[in-house]
């Protein structure tokens, strides 16, 4: 490929977008540049504290408990207080209470407080993916969200490499740094992003789109369905922070280690987000989903073969791949779900998903390493693998088409694109 069709790729990468979307985008690679508790918290708890494998599990479940209930509840105040204050409000706690972690010593305050950074550090997620929907054109989405997701993972990269370093000399930097990124972001949010949220038609007075609660979003089968194979995915996906690095530890491999290992993940992402995702953009979301969650639990399956740093970064590569197809694509699908009123209800109930697997990956995790060994831990993430892609493969039979934005139209979100993605989300119960 010649330099001046690489530079061609990259300009209609990104080409199209407004601007609203890149102060979104940079918010988010301030904000994981400081990325350190989630992914050095086990080996925090047990190398430098000294606590078993089962602690740390507990503790990262407490951390999943809190972001359980901080993307239900910022899923119902980004709907109604708006997504710039929930995001605002989201990230300036989880800056505090980041930094709180850091001095804490006693297991039970630690526990505690990780409890809360899990309600605050979740609660943006719902109104981060509500504005990107409501500011990016439905046929722009999926690039979109794996624009996101390469910032997410040009900012890991970079951090996890780092904070290794860091964590050899001073975990409290580390949570110090992490606090000091998250409120610049969270600064950042408040200054350069202006609210999003759709207004309401209104005819006679009253609203004419039907209310929407959580109890609606619950019976929403096919959504339903969507949370429950993101949970799977989920739950395979949080062991690179939870089973990866307890595993590598336990096997004799320090801090640095296992941050040259998973930085990988991150690397590759950045690499290769951009040009897969040109790839997959218009490609049937049915086979890249069943494709992903079987290249995601094999991939982490063949860890239980690894045993040098080459071969733990050689199955990093296998799963990354299903990160790199899986992300885009399920957040595209979710959206094309969500009822353009109840986004952030929708997207707090699918961000769940991950919440509730950050409470029990740790739990699963901890157990089966302490009393059977990693490599059952393994074995379960290939089978889980199986069991997605099969459901997905189920699910996904008969979707819907989603309603397209005319050619002619420039803004990022006009009345005509929410017209039409009303008339294609106000039912998606199957």
């Amino acid at each position: 490929m010649s330099i001046a069709s690489i530079k061609r790729a990259a300009r209609e990468s990104v080409a199209g977008l407004p601007r609203e979307f890149w102060w979104l985008w940079t918010s988010t690679l301030i904000n994981r540049l400081g990325a350190f508790v989630a992914t050095f918290m086990a080996l925090y708890l047990t190398l430098d504290r000294g606590y078993s494998a089962s602690y740390a599990g507990l503790v990262a479940a407490l951390h999943g408990l809190g972001g359980v209930l901080g993307t239900l509840g910022a899923g119902v105040l980004t709907d109604r207080l708006g997504r710039r204050p929930t995001m605002f409000l989201a990230q300036a706690a989880t800056a505090v209470s980041v930094a709180v972690l850091g001095f804490m010593k006693d297991p039970v305050a630690i526990a505690a407080v990780a409890g809360v950074v899990g309600i605050a550090s979740n609660a943006s997620r719902p109104a981060v993916q509500a504005m990107m929907a409501d500011i990016v054109r439905p046929e722009d989405r999926v690039r979109a969200f794996a624009l996101n997701y390469w910032a997410i993972n040009l900012g890991f990269a970079f951090s996890s490499m780092v904070a290794g370093l860091v964590a050899q000399y001073s975990y409290l930097a580390g949570f110090l740094g992490e606090a000091a990124l998250t409120m610049a972001a969270a600064v950042l949010v408040f200054l350069k992003l202006p609210e999003s949220r759709p207004e309401r038609t209104v005819v006679a007075g009253k609203p004419a789109d039907p209310q929407v609660s959580m109890g609606t979003v619950v019976k929403d089968k096919r959504f339903m369905g969507v949370v429950g194979l993101s949970f799977l995915i989920s739950l395979i996906f949080t062991q690179s922070y939870v089973g990866l690095p307890v595993a590598m530890g336990t096997a004799g491999f320090s801090p640095s280690d296992f941050g040259m290992v998973i930085a990988v993940n991150g690397v590759l992402i950045v690499a290769l987000q951009i040009p897969v995702t040109r790839f997959i953009e218009h490609r049937d979301p049915q086979k890249l989903l069943v494709v992903s969650a079987l290249l995601a639990g094999y991939g982490f399956g063949l860890t239980a073969f690894a045993g040098s740093i080459g071969a733990y970064a050689l199955t990093v590569i296998v799963w990354t791949l299903a990160e790199i197809i899986n992300s885009p694509t399920q957040m595209s699908l979710v959206v094309r779900l969500s009822p353009v009123h109840a986004r952030g209800r929708y997207q707090g109930m699918y961000s769940m998903s991950w919440s509730v697997a950050a409470l029990a990956a740790p739990l699963m995790a901890g157990y089966v390493i302490d009393h059977f060994g990693a490599d059952w831990l393994w074995g379960a993430t290939a089978v889980l693998g199986t069991i997605a892609a099969v459901g997905y493969w189920v699910l996904m039979r008969n979707l819907p088409q989603e309603a397209q934005a005319p050619a002619a139209t420039k803004a990022p979100v006009t009345e005509s694109v929410r017209a039409a993605e009303a008339k294609t989300t106000s039912t998606t119960t199957v």
